[in-house]
């Protein structure tokens, strides 16, 4: 049978083309998308990320006043569970925000790849339990701070220096990885229990492939060239103290500068302390002494 080709089939044909082509396609606007809100100024934000045409979600959070403010992100914690990812809910760290916003900071929490609302690939996969590559997924959330936060310094609200990364567990992993970057730009480092491959099999105190973490561990700590706050709670069943602690050793071995502190146990599982108000409570001395350092402290390399 011959089809016959009228007008309104290639209309059709064509709108057809238009909603199966790739998104990639479509022009991607970065900026405010909304109102200003509460609490704390709160606005919804598009920023760049490494894929290109893709836009990260992220929440802004500001003081009264026109700045220019310190700025402060905030990245996330992830997991490897694509399910679990998809179903995210959108990360703001409540209490953390408040406690940086009531000091003078700009905080962003951008929702990286792969996860929520921001969807897309996820480029942070560690890969198997047993050859786990951790390097390479910390960079990857690395990669992601870094052009969010490269994005915001542009705005005329945000000073161009003195940021601060805060880091909670892969987020917190990923801001090693980041520590390499120029003390100018960003101060200082606050990473709580940074790692991956904690609850392997979703068993607590079991990680995959810990040897690949510390070797991981001690890469970030070669090149690092900005201090590092590392806080872990005593009831942390992810990332352990006593583990934290060799992570720790073998960031300073190879020539990284981190201050570390075990805070007292926090709800039934302390891995979370820092998305509560008692978690925030409990970091706020180590938090006080970060934010109150009268300059950059960078890592002197030879």
């Amino acid at each position: 049978m011959r089809l016959l080709v009228t007008p309104a089939l290639l209309s059709l044909l064509s709108l057809l083309a238009v909603l199966a082509a790739s998104p990639l396609c479509a022009q991607v606007t970065f900026g405010p998308l909304g109102e200003v809100g509460e609490p704390f100024r709160r606005q919804e934000w598009r920023v760049p990320s490494p894929e290109t045409g893709m836009a990260a979600h992220a929440l802004l959070f500001r003081p009264l006043g026109a700045g220019p403010f310190r700025l402060a992100v905030i990245a996330h914690a992830s997991t490897q569970n694509g399910f679990r990812r998809a179903q995210m809910p959108r990360p703001e760290y409540r209490a953390l925000t408040a406690y940086l916003v009531a000091r003078g900071f700009a905080v962003l929490v951008p929702e990286r790849l792969g996860h929520g609302a921001t969807g897309g690939r996820y480029v942070e996969d560690q890969g198997g339990c047993d050859e786990a590559d951790y390097a390479r997924s910390a960079r990857a959330t690395a990669d992601q701070i870094s052009v969010a936060l490269d994005y915001l310094r542009k705005q005329e609200f945000i000073r161009k220096d003195a940021a601060i990364v805060l880091g909670h567990s892969a987020g917190g992993w990923g801001a090693l990885a980041l520590a390499n970057a120029d003390p100018k730009a960003v101060s200082a480092i606050i990473a709580f229990a940074p790692g991956r491959g904690g609850h392997a099999n979703d068993e607590p105190n079991r990680i995959c492939a810990p040897h690949a973490l510390l070797a991981a561990a001690a890469e970030f700590g070669k090149a690092a060239r900005i201090p590092v706050t590392w806080l872990v709670a005593a009831n942390d069943s992810y990332f352990a103290p006593a583990f934290s602690q060799k992570l720790v050793e073998t960031f300073r071995g190879a020539g990284g500068k981190a201050d570390f502190h075990t805070l007292p146990a926090v709800g039934s599982e302390g891995h979370w302390m820092i998305e509560t108000e008692a978690g925030v409570k409990a970091a706020s001395g180590d938090l006080a002494r970060v934010l109150n350092q009268p300059k950059p402290m960078a890592t002197k390399k030879p």
